[in-house]
């Protein structure tokens, strides 16, 4: 039986040409990602500077999240997509992540897409974190206020955080954080040990932040390519490119 799969993509543009070409794959390239064979839902995002959640946005890094009907599905687009050819002419690096989901709560643009995978690695330790909302307009200025206090913890560096990046579909409203862990007790140790995140998820349930989120866990299985010159996931995973 094939299993479904999520895969993250993050590419970098390190050129002014290149940049203006992956800022206009906003609009233009959903056209030809939509009507992907075995692709059932997906995100094409841009990303925030540095880590974590934050307004100013990083032009030269984006990202697609996708979610397929099977690994070879997604392969076959990787390998033999014409749109995913385009964007590695014009990037200096991309590195995508295949994974399992663990568990998924709470809706993306209306809907739970990711479904817990029947197929997981009990011996694999390493965790992947998506949490994704959609921030009230009337709370904006509470949320962006409190929130270089709450990032401290992952800019300041975190025992077990191997990568973190602040992606989203639009700038101040509809923000994503992906972090990537050793393992499940690296996540619960930042959860809740973390003066900051407790008093984040708090204000999260006081103040009412959000009109949708969602939090997604993941196994990391697959790594393929490169970031910052290297696999991120070189010496955590066998087959990695």
């Amino acid at each position: 039986m094939t299993q479904a799969i999520t895969t993250l993509t993050f590419f970098r543009f390190a050129t002014l040409p290149d940049r203006f070409w992956a800022f206009g794959q906003m609009q233009f390239a959903h056209a030809h990602i939509a009507r992907t064979p075995g692709l059932t839902f997906y995100k094409l995002m841009g990303s925030g500077k540095g880590a974590g959640f934050n307004p100013a946005p990083d032009w030269g890094v984006y990202a697609l999240l996708a979610n397929w009907e099977s690994e070879d599905a997604a392969d076959q687009f990787f390998q033999n997509a014409d749109i995913f050819q385009r964007y590695r002419d014009h990037t200096s690096e991309q590195w995508t992540l295949f994974l399992k989901t663990r568990q998924a709560k709470g809706l993306w643009s209306g809907s739970n897409p990711f479904t817990p995978s029947e197929d997981l690695d009990e011996t694999n330790p390493l965790v992947a974190v998506i949490t994704r909302a959609t921030i009230r307009w009337r709370r904006m200025i509470d949320f962006w206020r409190y929130v270089p206090t709450s990032q401290r913890p992952i800019i300041n560096g975190c025992e077990g955080l191997l990568f973190t990046k602040g992606i989203g579909e639009a700038p101040l409203v509809q923000m994503a954080t992906f972090s990537l862990w050793e393992s499940f007790e690296a996540v619960k140790k930042f959860a809740y040990q973390s003066p900051e995140h407790q008093v984040a998820i708090q204000k999260t349930r006081q103040l009412d932040w959000y009109s949708e989120e969602m939090f997604a866990r993941f196994q990391p299985y697959r790594s393929e390519g490169k970031w910052g010159g290297v696999d991120p996931l070189a010496g955590f995973l066998s087959g990695g490119a």
